[in-house]
């Protein structure tokens, strides 16, 4: 079934948007992050290789290469989101979403190393605008809580461990593997790697059965994982990277909504121009060559 551009994008916006809140839930008492990751991820895998089959997408991967799906897996399906989990104790979950939206502003920086050439200046100008947003955004809470700076230490290390993933993706698709054929691989990786942390670490892998704990684990699973997943790269075929590229502007404002009413975030000055920034600078970052 083909769904209209239009129902793609809202699923990716609601899908990115509606993690934030459920992810803050993962952590507690009796969950370390390493194993409510695990979790998400053994569900996820299962369900992107069944995508994948429908599809007809699921291509036999040569086993040299299987060292780049387990970067894949470290980077994106397991260190980011592990970090993520931990940056989320103390601050209000749609803060980690703005964070998340510098992604665009660490891949200019990382793809410069990469090409060893300077970034063009309509990059950096909308890098140093996105940068200076999240810094606005968050002085208040450094200012008051050492937590919250904690938190961005965290959360900013969890993206540029996506960033070095989205280079080793970005190679894959050079090398013509298909992007859910990798995302299966790299999910299943990813979930065997932090599954072994996890084991090291000694953490408990029933630890939570109440409702909201699997519930969360769930809904970040199918629906942020999978499903949001799913439509996005279905949008980047259809309509480019640069106009899905949009949902980054998007979803970190609709995750901000979620927190006012689930945990009582308040909208002051310094957010409003902070958020305004980082989509000012996702915007001019989008319409760059």
């Amino acid at each position: 079934m083909k769904f209209p551009t239009s129902i793609l994008y809202i699923a990716v916006i609601f899908g990115w948007s509606t993690s934030w809140l459920p992810l803050s839930w993962q952590v507690t008492d009796t969950a370390i992050p390493e194993v409510s990751v695990f979790w998400r991820f053994v569900i996820a895998a299962a369900l992107m290789w069944g995508i994948a089959y429908q599809q007809k997408r699921l291509h036999t991967v040569p086993w040299r290469l299987q060292i780049f799906m387990l970067g894949l897996g470290i980077c994106i399906f397991s260190t980011n989101f592990t970090l993520f989990y931990y940056g989320s104790v103390g601050v209000a979950s749609g803060l980690l979403a703005v964070i998340f939206a510098s992604v665009a502003f660490i891949n200019v920086l990382f793809d410069s190393v990469r090409l060893r050439r300077r970034p063009p200046p309509t990059q950096m100008s909308a890098a140093l605008i996105g940068v200076s947003g999240v810094a606005i955004f968050f002085w208040p809470e450094i200012r008051t809580s050492e937590a919250a700076f904690v938190s961005l230490g965290f959360c900013l290390t969890g993206t540029c461990f996506f960033c070095m993933g989205n280079m080793i993706s970005a190679h894959l698709q050079h090398l013509k593997i298909d992007v859910l054929t990798a995302n299966s691989w790299g999910m299943s990786w990813g979930a065997l790697f932090i599954g072994c942390v996890a084991l090291v670490r000694g953490g408990d892998f029933f630890p939570d059965p109440s409702l909201k704990y699997v519930g969360g684990l769930v809904w970040l699973a199918v629906f942020s994982s999978v499903l949001a997943f799913s439509a996005y790269l279905t949008l980047i075929g259809r309509i480019g990277a640069a106009k899905a590229g949009y949902a980054t502007v998007l979803f970190p404002i609709f995750a901000l909504m979620i927190s006012s009413v689930w945990e009582g975030f308040i909208w002051s000055a310094y957010a409003v121009i902070g958020i305004g920034l980082v989509a000012l600078g996702n915007i001019l970052m989008q319409r760059s060559r």
